[in-house]
């Protein structure tokens, strides 16, 4: 009966945080008190002591350190730099926008492609890019990333294998991933990209800004003479400083330049990235550290950074995994395990749990799904019928890949800023796209990675 209880509960949790705006890791703290403590009969004390403190320190300290340097203009900075590094090449463009997307992934944005896409598609439009291509290669350059070991997603997983006695490999987690995303995107530039190589392209002005620009506003060329990277006439590239000026101020970016107090923002990433990868230092207390030293050197610069702190992805991440404390103190997780032995197929299910998260996730939270999903894996991982570490990372990139959708925040960011006349066949392509994904991705990531480390 606990047992049952258990996983009704928490289908119900991710059911109603599915449905209604409430936070999963809200309903996950009350069920982890209702199951845990008056189903299950786990003392108050032990329920409190599960609350994963290493996990909120990583969590919150890295998007604490994300919101100081959104907020000083390192981002700002790095994004412009960019921008300028690819001197009108339109095939660039395109690849600068995937790193961009990935490494503010990486470094805790779990929004990136929000961040980007304002600016990505306009230029898109701008450059003569397929829409459809760039608002997909910056959606998997994000989730190409998404299980650095300094974000939500890495430590909301890596804590979560850690908290089930399975043991986490982040590197592996975050390799997996970026290799197939990659790979992904490289395919569509091959199908929709080719024409980008070579030359760059002027386009003229009229044309460029014809509900395609930015803002809508139209731009001419103050003389007759030609614009650097055009072959004469009223052309504009985007080596034109005014059209990189305009691409930034989209979104209210303006031009910014490195000060002492942005190259100690730069320099203190570096150290966390370094510090974490090279030197084993906690990820959650580096960040926490450096992130008090950049606020102390101008305590009156931000006073509300705090409240920029992504606090509902703490609170549903620490929710989660309270909750998962308690399904394994209450045997929950041994009781799967054994009805997953009693399949048969250990490899079946493993494809079957590929195919659900990928699902679920289309239309879903993926990080929620993966709360559910785990955990429900991590017994018969526990068994050694099939290899931990390549099962934990398919069933990530399944529930994450899927995040092209136009359902999900990414999908909804990118649809919301296409520079396209028609926004319902443009869903239409997403969608359609999404469902070949949905289809080929868990099964590609099941043949590659779990049949191989499972023999």
């Amino acid at each position: 009966m606990v047992y049952a209880l258990s996983i009704v509960a928490l289908i119900a949790i991710f059911t109603v945080a599915t449905l209604t705006p409430i936070n999963m890791g809200i309903l996950a703290f009350a069920g982890a008190f209702v199951i845990g403590g008056w189903v299950s009969g786990i003392p108050v004390e032990d329920i409190i002591d599960a609350f994963p403190g290493s996990t909120f320190i990583i969590v919150g300290g890295i998007t604490l350190l994300f919101a100081i340097a959104k907020a000083n203009g390192t981002i700002d900075l790095v994004i412009e730099a960019s921008l300028r590094l690819v001197r009108g090449r339109r095939w660039a463009i395109l690849w600068m926008m995937f790193l961009l997307s990935g490494l503010l992934m990486a470094l805790g944005s779990v929004l990136a492609v929000g961040m980007l896409a304002p600016i990505a598609m306009p230029l898109a439009a701008k450059n003569r890019i397929n829409p459809f291509l760039m608002g997909m290669v910056i959606s998997h350059g994000a989730l190409a990333c998404a299980f650095s070991p300094i974000n939500l997603y890495g430590a909301f997983i890596n804590g979560l294998m850690d908290s089930t006695g399975v043991g986490a490999n982040p590197l592996v987690l975050f390799a997996l991933p970026f290799v197939l995303n990659l790979a992904i995107a490289i395919v569509l530039f091959l199908i929709y990209g080719l024409d980008l190589i070579g030359h760059r392209t002027p386009r003229p002005v009229e044309e460029a800004s014809d509900g395609g620009g930015f803002g809508g506003s139209s731009r001419r060329p103050s003389g007759g003479g030609a614009p650097a990277g055009g072959p004469g006439g009223n052309t504009a590239t985007l080596t034109d400083r005014e059209v990189i000026e305009e691409a930034l101020n989209h979104e209210g970016m303006k031009p910014v330049k490195m000060n002492r107090y942005r190259l100690a923002t730069l320099a203190g990433i570096g150290f966390l990235v370094v510090g974490s990868v090279a030197f084993g230092i906690d990820v959650g207390v580096s960040s926490i550290c450096v992130s008090a030293v950049l606020l102390l050197m101008a305590p009156k610069s931000h006073p509300k950074v705090v409240d920029n702190v992504a606090w509902p992805a703490v609170v549903l991440v620490c929710g989660m995994l309270t909750y998962m404390a308690v399904m394994t103190q209450n045997g929950t997780l041994d009781f799967l395990g054994d009805a997953a032995s009693a399949l048969g197929s250990p490899l079946l299910t493993t494809l079957i749990l590929c195919y659900a998260v990928a699902i679920i996730s289309a239309f879903g939270s993926s990080i929620g799904t993966l709360g559910i999903a785990l955990p429900l894996a991590a017994p018969m991982l526990a068994m050694g019928e099939v290899g931990a570490v390549g099962f934990v990372a398919a069933l990530a990139f399944s529930a994450t890949v899927v995040d092209v959708s136009p359902f999900s925040t990414n999908g909804v960011m990118v649809l919301a800023n296409a520079q396209v006349e028609d926004k319902a066949r443009f869903q239409r392509k997403m969608l359609a796209y999404c469902g070949l994904i949905v289809l080929s991705a868990p099964m590609l990531v099941w043949a590659l990675v779990v049949v191989p480390t499972s023999v």
